[in-house]
């Protein structure tokens, strides 16, 4: 049985806007288990960097209101000042965010930049300089103390992928969080990537929260999965539970719009409609406008969560799922 370490629950995110706020995370809860790679997948704009840029108290112009609770190794985050929160970022939890190229610094060799982050746990600048070589070496970085000592603009989008996890690991994180870890990487560096991924999880019981959109990803390297829309989870269980039997409407068109082996298989499903706006305190389904089972209680009614085994559950008014 592994140790829990990270839940949250009923994590609400709403933004300040013109018209009172919007609603971007809502009721969101779940909890990751060390050594575990949790995969939260969505469309873009459903909240998923929302809830990572809140758990490490990240989240821009600092015009949000958060609710709910952030539960890391029995402590509340929420409760953390902020010179509390300097001592959780890096150290016990790192975090690649989405375009590495605009997360590195352009006038510093990357290898200073990793080092950096190594001598805040008082090390002198020459073990630091030697543990860099080593964490190149670890994410697999052809000729590692040349790229150490390369600017950002030097490298490929696949060498600054890696020289992110390089300094996120440099500080031996519990849990790692991975933002659209592959974005714009061609087919065979985002297998690397995910080798990477992988091998921590294998060799430092290093627990990942991987944020994508690509299923493909999540059937390869993740353990549970949350389904994502609007800000809510749809739906959650292993990765087993939601490729082999999905439930909610949304996972089920999704499953659809995934490329298919051979054209002979036909055309792709899409979703019709868009993701609606949510401002103010809205009740019924987020999915409702798009769901092709939609009945009328949808609008006007919260979906209560369905569970289908320990592991697996969706919210949805219909009592199995669509089918």
């Amino acid at each position: 049985m592994r140790e829990e370490l990270l839940r949250l629950n009923n994590l609400c995110v709403d933004y300040r806007v013109k018209d009172g706020y919007l609603s971007a995370v809502k009721d969101v809860s779940f909890s990751i288990e060390k050594g575990e790679i949790f995969a939260i997948v969505g469309e873009s704009g459903c909240g998923k960097s929302t809830i990572a840029h809140s758990i490490l108290r990240l989240l821009p112009d600092h015009n949000e209101v958060i609710k709910g609770n952030i539960i890391f190794n029995g402590e509340n985050l929420n409760q953390y000042s902020d010179k509390q929160m300097e001592a959780v970022r890096g150290k016990k939890i790192g975090m690649i965010f989405q375009n590495p190229l605009d997360s590195l610094n352009p006038v510093y060799t990357t290898g200073k930049q990793v080092a950096e982050g190594i001598m805040l746990d008082k090390v002198t600048r020459e073990e630091a300089w030697k543990r860099v070589v080593n964490l190149y070496n670890d994410v697999k970085m052809p000729d590692a103390e040349r790229r150490a000592n390369s600017f950002p603009h030097e490298l490929s989008g696949g060498m600054r992928q890696r020289v992110m996890i390089a300094m996120m690991l440099a500080r031996t994180p519990q849990l790692l969080i991975a933002d659209e870890p592959t974005t714009a990487l061609d087919v065979t560096i985002e297998a690397q990537i995910l080798n990477i991924i992988k091998s921590l999880r294998d060799e430092h019981n290093t627990s990942v929260m991987l944020i994508t959109h690509n299923f493909g990803l999540v059937a390869e390297v993740a353990d549970k999965v949350a389904v994502m829309y609007a800000g809510e989870v749809a739906e959650q269980g292993t990765v087993f539970d939601i490729f082999d039997n999905p439930k909610h409407p949304y996972t089920k068109l999704l499953m659809k719009a995934l490329p298919r082996k051979t054209k002979k298989e036909g055309r792709l499903q899409t979703i019709e409609g868009s993701v609606p706006r949510l401002t103010g305190v809205k009740r019924g389904c987020r999915f409702e406008n798009r769901c092709p089972y939609s009945m009328d209680i949808c609008r006007t009614e919260n979906p209560p969560k369905i569970n289908v085994t320990d592991s697996h559950f969706f919210n949805c008014h219909l009592e199995k799922g669509g089918e």
